[in-house]
């Protein structure tokens, strides 16, 4: 079982920034590492990975005078789950040696020895076909599309050793759904769907650049690089700028479907959320920047929300 860093540990190990949920207290202790690794005791990370999928579905039901799409929004809750436990898994065996320096994540089920790199690998396929059973189930044009992103999903565990630009890497995959909710719905892309999907794509780098501040230390010292640590002192000028462009972008694809006073209301709510992250931002303070980096699924909600009332609204 031991992947290599040390003995594997015993019995249930908290990561620091695990949420313990109801139900997670009721898995058996053999599970809590594989919950782990599918970051289900995180689910900030499926949520950030759902919420541009459904802002894609609610524009293209704005587009439609309709509201998003029940059983496609059920399709992409589900495939976030999977997709983002497969990719995270993925990502763990890519880094499980750089995660046993860094003090944030040496405690992974990988690199602390609880889960071995065959169990992680045959776990990934697992969720990979779930996912897979998902894509499957939109039309052609969006599995065609889905498959595609997947190139991006394996390039980013390692980007983070070549560039400073990770998280921008990490934007064109986890802000995917940008373009799937609007395919799943049309059969084809447009214009709004590319804007709403560049939208994620910011937002994505500028939540990620303060998820990224808690690390900076450490990452300095194992070379691991990030925005956060290139932006350094400019960091609250940094998230502003891809925020904004965020902002811009959704408030275009809004206008380009016809806008309407409840998306413009919800485009509104999503900036001042944006600036209040913008003005909270505390690079010392690694508890600070989890509580931002987390308040991203409010955001999102909210824009999503606006979108979809707009929507139903005919």
């Amino acid at each position: 079982m031991s992947s290599g860093s040390g003995s594997p540990q015993s019995g249930p190990v908290d990561l620091p920034d695990s949420i313990r949920s109801r139900l997670l207290g009721f898995a058996p202790a053999s599970w809590l590492p594989f919950i782990q690794l599918a970051r289900l005791d995180r689910p900030i990370g499926w949520q950030l990975l759902l919420l541009p999928c459904w802002w894609s579905a609610a524009l293209a039901g704005m587009a439609n005078h309709s509201g998003p799409d029940p059983w496609h929004m059920t399709l992409f809750l589900i495939g976030a789950v999977a997709m983002r436990g497969a990719g995270s898994t993925y990502n763990d065996l890519v880094d499980r040696k750089i995660d046993a320096g860094v003090e944030r994540t040496r405690n992974r089920p990988l690199p602390s020895g609880r889960v071995s790199p065959r169990a992680a690998k045959v776990f990934m396929v697992a969720q990979s076909l779930v996912g897979a059973m998902v894509l499957f189930s939109l039309n052609w044009f969006s599995v065609g599309l889905g498959l595609a992103s997947l190139l991006i999903v394996a390039a980013y565990p390692f980007m983070k050793r070549i560039t400073s630009w990770p998280q921008a890497v990490l934007g064109l995959a986890f802000a995917y759904g940008g373009l799937m909710g609007w395919a799943a719905a049309m059969g084809a892309l447009a214009v709004p769907a590319v804007l709403i999907y560049g939208a994620a794509i910011a937002w994505t780098v500028a939540y990620d650049t303060i998820y990224a501040l808690q690390d900076a230390r450490d990452d300095a010292i194992v070379g691991v690089r990030s925005t956060a640590r290139l932006f350094g002192g400019r960091v609250r000028v940094g998230v502003a700028g891809f925020y904004g462009a965020a902002v811009l972008m959704a408030l275009a694809a809004v206008l380009l479907v016809g806008g309407g006073a409840l998306a413009l209301a919800g485009v509104l709510a999503f900036a001042l959320h944006l600036g209040w992250q913008v003005v909270m931002i505390d690079p010392a303070s690694t508890a600070r920047s989890l509580q931002l980096f987390r308040s991203n699924r409010d955001a999102g909600l909210i824009l999503f929300a606006g979108l979809s009332l707009q929507g139903l609204s005919g």
